[in-house]
């Protein structure tokens, strides 16, 4: 669920010294007099063409200064649940996600953006798909976050390099196939690895592919009534082969390897193929930053037995209740999350790198349609048919794909993929792993039993 453009050889450490370089005056407090807000967010290269793009624009149109903190996603969420959770208040605007809004929604602790949206007329908030809508409302079926894009994950893959191996690729492949094809990748030119697959941890790093496997593996983090399954079933299987399969033909230094590394592995033809965010797509297809662009082909999430098994997610602006510059804040938001906003992303830096996966209305526009040719069809119908209420083969105690929407998912979703990381790294064994994540998960539904 994250991603960094610029620095896709530098990797996260150059995103951490971005927020250095964009946060001007640094997170000072938001009761600060002046036009100007302090924006927290994650370093996604969407994120950073805002950042790129706002103060020619936005600031030039409306004399709001944005003083930009971009943050790696696992610093980020570190950084903005403290801020919120505390009522810190040391930022306006916030980057979070379809896990944290109907939480943080019940605690109080956010604005409400529905009524923003429908005051401005130029907005459409009728746009807006209807899975980025409804995982980014409260209890109330009040917006409580802006999309700024959306996602599902998808198989992405080399195709010169099937080509010159005599592989093909089916549009809606099994796991058990994409280990056969990653053995047969893996070597097809120098240096080259067969896949690429997310071993770092952090709930939202390696716990969101490896979650969407298990899911279609038949497991489940918990069943309806709350009975842990970490070390049992469809949660057993598809870890082992989740590991297996990175440990066989994955990327160099898996365990350490997020959305960024394997972004740049496949982006500089490191790695055959990648399971991953549909989001990504954008950045591969980009001749100024991918050696692959051009040369990607696109499959749905491999499955076993579901039908479906690509994630839901959307990087949105959620404004903190504490901000005591709601006016200003929302109309940052609204310029971010617009029509407007995707035009001038795809007239300035390239129309692939437009932030889509939230408006139907992207998908029709014919330089978008034309860029997004290899991916943008079926981007759109894998956010259309992920299922947050029903994704696995057996029913679920709280809705969520790639995540259990529960407070104390955070914590032990992060847990257990260190874990998950150390048995990758070969520093213990899957049971092992799985054994130690059990014993956190059963902690958590004694709690919600």
């Amino acid at each position: 669920m994250r991603s960094t453009r610029y620095a896709l050889v530098a990797g996260a450490a150059a995103t951490a010294l971005l927020a250095t370089s964009c946060s001007g005056a640094g997170a000072g407090g938001s009761s600060g007099g002046g036009k100007s807000i302090n924006v927290l967010m994650v370093g996604n290269p969407q994120m950073e063409d805002v950042a790129k793009l706002t103060k020619n624009t936005f600031t030039k149109d409306t004399g709001i200064k944005v003083n930009f903190t971009v943050l790696p996603e696992n610093e980020l969420r570190d950084k903005v649940t403290q801020d919120i959770a505390t009522q810190a208040g040391q930022y306006d605007v916030a980057t979070i996600g379809a896990y944290e809004v109907p939480i943080w929604e019940k605690n109080g602790w956010l604005h409400e953006l529905g009524s923003y949206a429908d005051k401005d007329t130029g907005f459409d908030k009728a746009d807006l798909l209807k899975p980025m809508v409804q995982s980014l409302s409260g209890s109330d079926g009040k917006l409580y976050a802006l999309p700024f894009y959306g996602e599902s994950s998808f198989l992405m893959y080399r195709k010169d390099v099937f080509a010159a191996k005599g592989l093909k690729m089916p549009e809606h492949p099994t796991w058990r196939q994409v280990a056969k094809l990653a053995a047969k990748v893996d070597g097809a030119e120098p240096g080259m690895k067969g896949i690429c697959l997310r071993g770092l941890p952090g709930w939202g790093e390696l716990g969101a592919p490896l979650t969407s496997v298990v899911n279609t593996f038949g497991g489940t983090w918990f069943t309806k009534d709350w009975k842990a399954q970490v070390n049992s079933g469809g949660f057993k299987k598809a870890t082992h082969f989740y590991v297996d399969l990175v440990r066989k033909h994955g990327e160099a230094g898996a365990a350490q390897s997020g959305f960024t590394e394997c972004l740049n592995a496949m982006s500089q033809g490191k790695v055959g193929m990648w399971y991953d965010a549909t989001s990504a797509a954008g950045s591969l297809e980009d001749p100024s930053t991918s050696k692959a662009a051009g040369k990607i082909g696109y499959a749905y999430a491999p499955v076993e037995r579901t039908k479906s098994s690509g994630w839901l997610w959307s990087w949105a602006w959620a404004m903190p209740k504490t901000t005591k510059k709601a006016d200003l804040a929302a109309k940052f938001m609204l310029w971010a999350s617009s029509k407007k906003y995707e035009k001038l992303v795809g007239q300035k830096l390239g129309w692939s790198r437009v932030p889509a996966g939230k408006r139907a209305s992207t998908y029709e526009i014919p330089e978008y349609k034309k860029a997004a040719g290899s991916f943008g069809d079926i981007t759109l119908r894998s956010i259309e048919q992920a299922d947050p209420s029903d994704p696995g083969v057996q029913p679920r105690p709280t809705v969520g794909i790639q995540f259990v929407a529960v407070p104390e998912f955070q914590d032990l979703g992060t847990k257990v993929t260190q874990e998950i990381s150390a048995a990758i790294a070969r520093k213990t064994s899957v049971d092992n792993a799985l054994n130690d994540g059990q014993k956190l998960a059963e902690d958590v539904a004694e709690k919600h039993r």
